[in-house]
């Protein structure tokens, strides 16, 4: 499914979260506090958007995403080779729940939009506890419901109903865009999966509410 949709992710990413999901990223990437040397493991890295803002932020940065989607990775390569990034962000195929990075390899770790796609998020996070040196960080962002009521009905409409039909018409997937607000269902709520990265070695675990609770951001650092 996701290397059917590959060509069209980046551009469904931006119009459907009306460019916001930069500002997200950029976030996340602040509250890591990355030291100029970072090394950074992004999970479920996609198109690695995550991994190249990244390597943005600290010109000293050593990036490497972990996907399964072929495709999705050579559209990644592509940006990276485009940025002129290729000594700094590496795209690795590989599955989150056996992260082929050694141990203790990393500074901080991020997932963008993609834990609720992983069958034993748990797992992967016990995963990425062995990547992490002790004391690093982790962020994830990932799709919530809006806690402002009046504004929550409003955006259920829309993700409920308008994004799978928009996201079908642009995408020419049947199910990809109907499974995203499944999958957002489906996923624990933010107390709930605060305990769950809690659960697997990790302090200090918040869940903060972005954009009125569309978006959360977890954010944990390595006991």
């Amino acid at each position: 499914m996701f290397d059917a949709i590959a060509r069209h992710y980046d551009f469904l990413n931006h119009a459907l979260s009306a460019g916001r999901d930069k500002r997200w990223r950029a976030r996340a990437i602040r509250d890591l506090e990355l030291p100029s040397d970072a090394r950074v493991l992004d999970v479920c890295t996609g198109t690695g958007d995550f991994a190249i803002a990244a390597a943005d932020a600290r010109a000293g940065a050593t990036v490497v995403g972990v996907d399964f989607a072929g495709a999705m990775l050579a559209i990644g390569r592509d940006k990276v080779r485009a940025r002129s990034l290729s000594r700094r962000v590496a795209f690795v195929r590989g599955d989150a729940t056996t992260i082929p990075v050694r141990d203790g390899w990393a500074d901080a770790a991020t997932i963008g939009f993609g834990i609720r796609n992983v069958h034993r998020p748990d797992v992967a996070l016990a995963e990425i506890a062995r990547v992490l040196k002790p004391g690093g960080r982790l962020a994830i962002l990932e799709l919530g419901e809006p806690v402002v009521p009046g504004f929550r009905q409003i955006y259920n409409w829309y993700f409920l109903k308008l994004l799978p039909r928009f996201g079908r018409l642009v995408s020419r997937h049947d199910s990809a865009y109907s499974y995203l607000p499944a999958s957002v269902v489906d996923f624990p709520r933010p107390a709930e999966f605060a305990a769950i990265i809690s659960s697997q070695g990790f302090l200090d675990v918040r869940a903060v509410p972005l954009t009125f609770g569309i978006v959360y951001l977890y954010i944990a650092t390595r006991g």
